[in-house]
């Protein structure tokens, strides 16, 4: 089970056919689903100047994926892609998937463009913590180097020096979480995306999700202007692209390598960053963004290597 997490080697295409692993396509699209991640971050931030709440934006993001993807597949008849005898993964993916948009849009409001993104980067350290912990892997030295180097480069980011240029604890613990609830979805995905469809592993996590955020809407609902309004629907349609972009990324490529791709992110968010909010990047950011992209590098290398190994014999740390 581990290592076909992990690593799967098949999964099963659009229109129902095995599809075999092809890197240098995941490799592109992650490339776009990082500048696509990096958007939507922005266009978040922005909504939520502007007076759109959490709870809202999820909500619409949730509800336009739903409505786009259901109106699509009955255009092109292909309901039947939505099958699955996997409802209680598809669930169980639904609330972790919740969960984690809740962390994740919470760091970007919280903190700063560029400082959110670089600490979403710790995922690829929980992947191998996670691997340890549920998978029983044995972790070598350059992977466990490469961790605590990484969380090193997390304590520069959130330097008590840095706290008073918009980085405050409560945001870097947010943006924390979110990156160990990436880490976790990573793993769901490639599991799901082994037999079912990428559409239908998107749809079911709207459809499973809705319902639960309709509930909760109408404690959050606010009467917007136009331009607010503009912001929360451009918000919600950057999120369909990034939750496909995301879904299909991982249905041709192993996430290990693949994340290295999100490390672009950085560079528009803080392109973004200075255009769109007049923020430069700290020089704390300089210092321990390196260390935290190194590390992830460093780790995705190791798992190609791995997964080189698992191919040929037993696994050597």
């Amino acid at each position: 089970m581990r290592n076909t997490l992990r690593c799967p080697k098949r999964s099963v295409a659009m229109d129902g056919t095995i599809a075999r692993p092809r890197p240098f396509l995941a490799l592109g699209l992650r490339l776009l689903t990082a500048f696509a991640l990096a958007t939507m971050g922005m266009l978040v931030k922005l909504a939520g100047e502007h007076g759109a709440h959490l709870v809202e934006l999820i909500f619409w993001r949730q509800a336009v994926t739903f409505a786009l993807i259901g109106a699509g597949l009955l255009a092109l008849r292909q309901t039947a892609l939505l099958k699955s005898e996997r409802m209680k993964s598809h669930a169980l993916r639904a609330a972790m998937g919740l969960v984690g948009m809740l962390f994740t849009y919470g760091a970007v409001l919280l903190l700063p463009l560029a400082e959110a993104t670089t600490l979403g980067f710790t995922a690829p350290f929980f992947a191998v913590l996670i691997a340890v912990v549920l998978f029983g892997e044995r972790v070598g030295k350059y992977r466990s180097l490469a961790v605590v180097l990484g969380f090193g480069g997390v304590l520069i980011v959130m330097q008590p020096g840095s706290l008073t240029d918009g980085v405050s604890v409560w945001g870097v613990t947010v943006a924390l979480i979110a990156a160990l609830m990436v880490a976790l979805i990573s793993f769901q995905i490639q599991d799901l995306n082994k037999t079912e469809n990428p559409w239908a592993i998107v749809f079911w996590f709207t459809a499973l999700s809705l319902p639960v955020l309709l509930v909760a809407l109408p404690f959050f609902w606010a009467t917007h202007s136009p331009w607010s309004w503009t912001l929360i629907f451009a918000t919600a349609i950057m999120g369909g692209i990034v939750q496909i972009l995301l879904t299909t990324s991982l249905r041709f490529g192993s996430a290990a390598v693949i994340l290295l791709m999100d490390y672009t992110a950085l560079l528009w968010a803080t392109w973004y960053g200075y255009a769109v909010f007049d923020r430069a990047a700290p020089a704390t950011l300089a210092l321990g963004a390196p260390l935290i992209i190194g590390a992830g590098a460093l780790i995705a290398y190791r798992e190609r290597l791995l997964a080189q190994k698992r191919q040929a014999g037993p696994e050597a740390g």
